[in-house]
């Protein structure tokens, strides 16, 4: 029999199992109604598309819409007949016994799931709906569960009953029903007869919690003072802690920074410095702790030169257009204007949209509605842009000066004066030079000492006496001019849109993506599949240096009514939490992309984020303080991984290993080395000469930090794109090269072999060892000091005699017992009790 429910992996017994009940049952249960975005999309294009989809349509099939789908075929047979299953020709393939008959040809046959899937749909009319993403927000409101079908469900132990959700969403719920997180995921749970795991203990709870806000392990005294709160809201105290710790920033703005692919140097060859990249990082880290608004945070990166008020803060969010790879020297200058370009859109698109535009740069789009002109439409949007630099002038088109007014005009008016009697000078100085010898004129033009010394030794002899003294006079003004300069204060410049082009050059659509093959031309227009009205551009002001542009853009991205903006960021923030998103493609949500596991939960968080004006740390608040955050990780619950083996019902919480970041800032906290400074310029560990020597110009362009910079927490470290920091690209750091939208979780030998063996790792666990004054410690009062400090716990007497043993193997091996100490800290900062997250 047919399963009765095919959203349910687990097919229907063989009729010799089934009772004449439960065949009763099946028979009258009805089949749940087919979302086609959620259930068809994704079977179509990963084991259907590449032979019958966009650009193909073997046998004269295309399954990419209703009219294309319920066609004839080539064979006269039709592959779907709306509301006919046995007359559609595709379920007699994709179940076929013959190899050389079964659709798709190649790789595994669909399984049974899939194929009763696309069964009820097609009995279901084979119901072409709209992309979920593209669909207007529903509003849905948290679903109203029955306590009855909760009966049994684990019991939590650090919660009571008026630790409650509160009218702000932003207390603890006492059950699944009284958070609205909880009731939409339970609703869930209870449709696939799942019970959900019991809760976490309070020490794993405010480890988990620490981690993820600030991501830096809770102290003793925090978890002690986390245990002992008996209070009914200790649950949210304990969030609200943790949400004002500027520590807070700097975690969630290396999730940021991941995003727009930030990074300090510009890539290629050179790989040269962006100078005054950090201060775009540190806008970033503000303005999170601050809370500011999301939608503001769109505006001023996209437009923060445009806005209404001007402000340098919203002029070093502009650095996000800097923060791409630049080529100095393209083989091509077009194709490289077009390719950073290309940069914008596809960080743009994918950061604020979850949408690959970028895949319409040379034809439209194989798989979502976006065709080629949408594309650079929007680059029209950005065509007031100019490139990074110049190789002339590397700072003129991304340094803005924000110095106070008067400092500005004071420095333009000695530049202007010093630009003046340089010229003065140096025109008397060649009218005297033309009357010299050939070598005393060649020597002029090599190196400046050579020039200099040529003209103190003969100007004066080729220069009439009125004008020496004109020339010396000159010369006097400009050291005073230079003087004066350096006695004011310094100027302070950001990273950031300093040159735009007021009026931009007309965009074409390019054929096949190239440029020197313009067809028609283009205005801005956001992309159709919004069905958005057409964008009215407002004339720029003649004192205004940009277009315009950008700050419709930006006001449109950053709209709390957007249908897919606020759902993307709502999508990420949860991502960070639990693991993975609602909707795991966070970068992309088209149709390629993975459909939400909880639709109207995604549209809740997303009206959420827009009642809340666009405070992250509300959605923070509301995910933290969830059942189903506090939920245990490791579960003895077969039926349920038989059942959702990926989780995606979230019967529990998924462990993970902690990020790069997160081992190397936990290694110094707990070893008492880290700096806890906020913000300022990066610093730079040291690196081997082996390292080193793995650049074009080895050791360039790396600096040298003071040992208590080095010690700074690891969003601080300089981001050089030919030079990540070894110990961070071993466990995952991003390619700053593009827009990163979840990390590798990797498990190598290269990471044993960075925790072990590496120089850094050989130290820290000296500054343990002295740390904790276990110079002269016994191997069990080592033991018990180590696993307390960094594992947060007493040790165990099986522990302490593994220590007494290693201990002792280290001796007689031939280390010293100052160094057998240090190699047992080494080997307790391995564990994975210490790099994994439950």
């Amino acid at each position: 029999p047919a399963n009765p429910n095919p959203a349910d992996p687990n097919p229907a017994t063989p009729d010799a199992e089934v009772s004449d009940a439960d065949r009763s049952a099946q028979e009258t249960e009805p089949i749940r109604k087919i979302d086609f975005s959620r259930d068809i999309q994704p079977i179509l294009a990963s084991r259907c598309f590449s032979c019958h989809g966009p650009d193909v349509n073997e046998g004269g099939l295309r399954l990419t819409g209703f009219d294309e789908a319920t066609a004839e075929c080539d064979s006269g047979d039709f592959a779907i007949v709306a509301g006919d299953p046995d007359a559609s020709m595709i379920l007699e393939r994709i179940t076929s016994d013959d190899e050389f008959e079964r659709m798709p040809p190649e790789g595994e046959p669909l399984k049974e799931e899939q194929v009763e899937l696309l069964r009820a749909w097609i009995e279901q009319g084979a119901t072409y709906t709209k992309h979920w993403a593209f669909r207007p927000r529903q509003h849905p409101q948290p679903p109203q569960l029955n306590p009855g079908d909760m009966a049994g469900w684990p019991g939590d132990d650090h919660r009571s009953d008026g630790d409650r959700s509160d009218g702000d969403r932003g207390g603890t719920s006492a059950s699944w029903e009284d958070h609205p997180i909880d009731a939409f995921i339970a609703k869930r749970l209870i449709e696939h007869g799942l019970p959900p795991a019991p809760p976490a203990d309070r020490k794993t709870l405010i480890r988990r919690m620490a981690y993820d806000l600030t991501g830096l392990p809770p102290t003793a005294e925090q978890i002690e003072r986390f245990v002992r709160d008996d209070r009914p809201d200790a649950v949210g105290r304990l969030a609200d802690r943790l949400l004002a710790s500027p520590h807070y920033g700097e975690r969630w703005g290396r999730h940021w920074l991941d995003l727009v692919r930030y990074a300090e140097t510009n890539s290629f060859e050179r790989d040269g410095p962006k100078p005054n990249a950090w201060k775009y990082r540190d806008y970033v880290v503000d303005a999170l702790n601050r809370d500011k608004s999301y939608f503001d945070f769109v505006r001023e990166q996209i437009a923060g030169d445009e806005l209404d008020q001007v402000t340098d803060e919203s002029l070093t969010a502009t650095g996000y257009y800097r923060l791409g790879i630049w080529d100095d020297e393209p083989a091509d200058p077009q194709q490289a204007k077009f390719d950073q370009f290309d940069d914008l859109i596809t960080t743009t698109g994918q950061a604020f949209l979850g949408l690959t535009i970028n895949c319409a740069r040379c034809h439209d789009h194989k798989i979502d509605p976006i065709p080629q002109a949408d594309y650079y439409a929007m680059l029209a949007f950005l065509a007031d842009v100019t490139p990074y630099a110049q190789r002339s002038d590397l700072v003129g088109n991304n340094q803005i000066d924000i110095s106070p007014q008067w400092l500005r005009k004071r420095y333009a008016e000695l530049d202007e004066e010093q630009r003046s009697l340089e010229k003065q000078i140096r025109d008397i100085e060649q009218a005297s030079i033309a009357k010299m010898s050939a070598p005393d004129q060649r020597a002029t033009e090599g190196p400046k000492r050579q020039r200099r010394k040529v003209l103190a030794k003969r100007m004066a002899e080729f220069t009439e006496a009125q004008t020496m003294v004109r020339y010396r006079e000159l010369k006097s003004k400009l050291a005073a001019s230079i003087s004066a300069e350096k006695e004011l204060p310094e100027r302070s410049s950001v990273l950031g849109l300093a040159k735009t082009r007021r009026v931009p050059e007309t965009t074409f659509v390019l054929f096949r993506g190239n440029p020197g093959s313009p067809t028609d031309e283009v205005s801005p227009m956001f992309p159709s599949l919004f069905e958005a009205s057409r964008p009215t551009i407002p004339e720029p002001a003649a004192s205004q240096d940009s277009a315009g542009r950008r700050r419709v853009l930006a006001d449109w991205l950053a709209d709390p009514d957007h249908d897919l903006a606020p759902r993307v960021i709502a999508n990420r923030v949860w991502q960070f939490h639990f693991g993975r998103g609602i909707v795991r493609s966070s970068n992309n949500m088209g149709r390629l992309g993975t459909p939400p596991t909880h639709p109207e939960l995604l549209d809740f968080l997303a009206d959420e984020l827009a009642r809340g004006d666009g405070s992250l740390k509300r959605l923070h608040r509301m995910m933290v303080t969830s059942r189903t955050y506090a939920q245990q990780s490791a579960v003895d619950n077969p039926t349920a991984i038989k059942k959702d083996p990926a989780n995606d019902l979230y019967w529990r919480f998924d462990p993970r290993r902690l990020s790069a970041e997160e081992v190397r800032d936990s290694i110094l906290a707990v070893c008492g080395s880290l700096n806890h400074a906020v913000g300022g310029p990066s610093v730079y560990p040291q690196l081997s000469a082996e390292v080193l020597a793995g650049q074009s110009r080895p050791g360039a362009g790396w600096g040298k930090s003071s040992p208590a910079d080095q010690n700074r927490r690891s969003v601080y470290i300089h981001v050089k794109r030919s030079l990540i920091t070894p110990l961070l690209a071993a466990f995952d750091f991003p390619d700053p090269d593009q827009t990163c939208e979840a990390r590798f979780e990797t498990l190598g030998p290269n990471q044993a072999l960075a925790l072990l063996n590496a120089d850094w790792m050989q130290q820290r666990a000296a500054d343990l060892i002295a740390h904790l004054n276990l110079e002269s410690a016994t191997p069990q009062q080592l033991a018990d000091g180590i696993i307390a400090e960094v594992l947060r716990r007493d040790a165990s007497d099986a522990e302490r005699d593994a220590a007494a043993a290693l201990v002792g193997d280290l001796i007689a091996a031939g280390l010293s017992p100052d160094d057998a100490r240090r190699w047992y800290a080494l080997s307790v900062m391995n564990w994975n009790e210490f790099l994994f997250l439950d």
